[in-house]
């Protein structure tokens, strides 16, 4: 089973910029997450290279409880958006922030182009949306999978989980290339994890075929 889209979008620039910790803005993100009664839950990947993957992904709060976990956590977190997020004037902001441009237009192999992200540098922590969108789906999109398979990192299950109000980083995987058997292990994970409109809720499924 392969990916579509967007396993075939093209990577604007596979040059990223390098995210450095802050201890100022750490200490902010865990004080305002505070502040609105939300917390921070994190178990941190046994690696400095990984595939963190997010859900349930229904609004566009969803990134800024994404951007604070990040922060919060300490954690350097790159994430790939479309391309017309990072037009002027936020698009320099976007990238210092982790953002990666996608061209939604131009269908290339973008599983290989993120591995080769990973066997070039020594840090990276790539995350992924597999629902690809805010809106119901029938079907989980599975780039992340190969992605992780070949670049020969392990899979982190983040979240941010309305219910709870807490976001955060659940178990860590190394794929084993049995799709059906570890899909399993995320279902189970995310069956309990609430989105902010549940209506929105995609299908934790795999496209058969």
């Amino acid at each position: 089973m392969r990916e579509e889209a967007p396993a075939g979008f093209r990577l604007v620039r596979l040059k990223i910029l390098p995210i450095k910790k802050n201890r100022f803005l750490q200490t902010t993100a865990q004080a305002f997450l505070g502040i609105i009664s939300w917390k921070i839950d994190v178990n941190y990947p046994p690696t400095e290279k990984y595939v963190l993957i997010g859900a349930p992904h229904t609004s566009n709060w969803d990134l800024l409880f994404a951007l604070l976990l990040a922060f919060g956590a300490g954690i350097p977190i790159h994430w790939v958006g479309k391309e017309s997020l990072f037009r002027w004037p936020l698009g320099g902001v976007l990238r210092l922030l982790g953002g990666i441009p996608v061209n939604r237009r131009e269908r290339t192999d973008f599983v290989s182009q993120v591995v080769n992200l990973f066997n070039r540098l020594e840090r990276l922590v790539i995350a992924i949306a597999p629902e690809g969108t805010r809106n119901k789906v029938d079907y989980w999109k599975t780039g992340f999978y190969y992605i992780a398979l070949q670049a020969q990192v392990p899979i982190a299950l983040g979240y941010v989980d309305y219910g709870t109000r807490t976001v955060g980083i659940g178990p860590a995987f190394y794929p084993s290339g049995d799709l059906q058997a570890d899909f399993s292990q995320i279902q189970q994970f995310y069956a309990s994890k609430r989105g902010k409109y549940i209506h929105k809720h995609s299908q934790i499924q795999l496209r058969p075929g």
